[in-house]
């Protein structure tokens, strides 16, 4: 949107309120895997999303019906491939970039587990695969929880 376009309040207006904190996770509540099909080496020779979108989706895709494992154009982190976020309606969104096909798949599928079994999809740094230690890129909080310190729910 371009600024000629934009709406304009007043400046008496206020941001509206924030949300009380959720329950941790809604029973139900799908964990949804994007995986960046764009992706290409670091030398921008060879295409390796769609690759490692065919073994997430085999891993993750097809056992539990709460997993959604879905294509997307670009995540923006072209000098990290191969680039998967791990996101929920109520919980966290990590991003993840620097992954192999075999490693990372392995990865994310005990990932994914503990996201689903932990508050606000806060897994454990202890809990997380190495290949996902060193290849973390984000952690971005759920957008309808926002607690007036910015510390994460106990």
């Amino acid at each position: 949107m371009d600024r000629a376009s934009a709406d304009v309040t007043s400046s008496d207006s206020r941001p509206e309120s924030p949300q009380p904190n959720l329950p941790a996770s809604l029973p139900n509540s799908p964990v949804i895997v994007s995986v960046c099909t764009t992706c290409k080496t670091a030398d921008g020779g060879t295409v390796v999303g769609p690759e490692m979108f065919a073994a997430v989706r085999a891993a993750l895709g097809k056992d539990d019906p709460h997993v959604v494992v879905r294509p997307v154009q670009c995540l923006s982190v072209c000098k990290r491939p191969a680039t998967v976020a791990v996101t929920s309606p109520d919980g966290y969104t990590f991003l993840f970039g620097d992954l192999q096909t075999e490693s990372g798949t392995t990865a994310l599928a005990s990932f994914v587990k503990s996201y689903q079994k932990s508050d606000y999809g806060l897994v454990p740094w202890r809990e997380r695969a190495e290949v996902l230690r060193k290849g973390m890129l984000a952690r971005v909080p759920p957008m309808r929880w926002s607690p007036d310190d910015g510390r994460a729910p106990k």
